[in-house]
């Protein structure tokens, strides 16, 4: 359903628990449903070998957004909408996209965004996403999203109940923190 551009060197995992059916159940509940595409490089899994997190350097990535999806994202949001990203992918591109009110603007350009604790969501308000492996700049994303605590105690549940981990792993809708 997902991945219709070649480019990225990773599928778009948090996807992969979509299905025809669950888009058109969703679709018939009233929600919409836009596409956007970064093409995530090797860069994003690389993990974090510095203590302080401004010496980490995230490699470029391509993505776009276009001008169709900008308007109906900024419709949703105008109309008491959410914004919920479908993976760190979308997440990271949508912020990327972001001005400082949140309005989402039309995007074709490279992005090396590296979200950490600290950093202010411009446009997103609800994540799905999978498990992401400690130390790596997904799990300081996730972090960064919806708290330190409260990811620390998602994983710990997850772990003693025997979630799975990486592409395959099961997903968590988190929610943005209050700042």
């Amino acid at each position: 359903m997902f991945a219709a551009n070649e480019g990225a060197v990773a599928a778009p995992t948090a996807g992969l628990h979509f299905t025809p059916a669950l888009e058109q159940a969703l679709r018939a509940r009233g929600v919409g449903l836009n596409r956007v595409t970064l093409h995530v490089g090797a860069g994003t899994f690389l993990p974090v070998k510095v203590d302080d997190t401004d010496g980490h350097k995230m490699h470029a990535e391509w993505g776009t957004i276009s001008v169709e999806t900008a308007e109906r994202l900024n419709a949703a949001r105008r109309n008491g909408g959410r914004i919920v990203a479908v993976g760190t992918t979308s997440l990271r591109l949508l912020e990327s996209a972001a001005r400082e009110d949140g309005t989402i603007q039309p995007f074709a350009a490279e992005t090396s965004i590296f979200i950490t604790p600290g950093y202010r969501f411009r446009a997103v308000d609800v994540l799905m996403t999978n498990f992401h492996l400690p130390k790596s700049t997904l799990f300081m994303l996730v972090s960064a999203f919806s708290g330190l605590a409260t990811m620390k105690q998602a994983y710990a549940h997850a772990i003693a109940s025997g979630y799975r981990f990486y592409s395959y792993g099961d997903a968590c809708l988190l929610f943005r923190a209050e700042p």
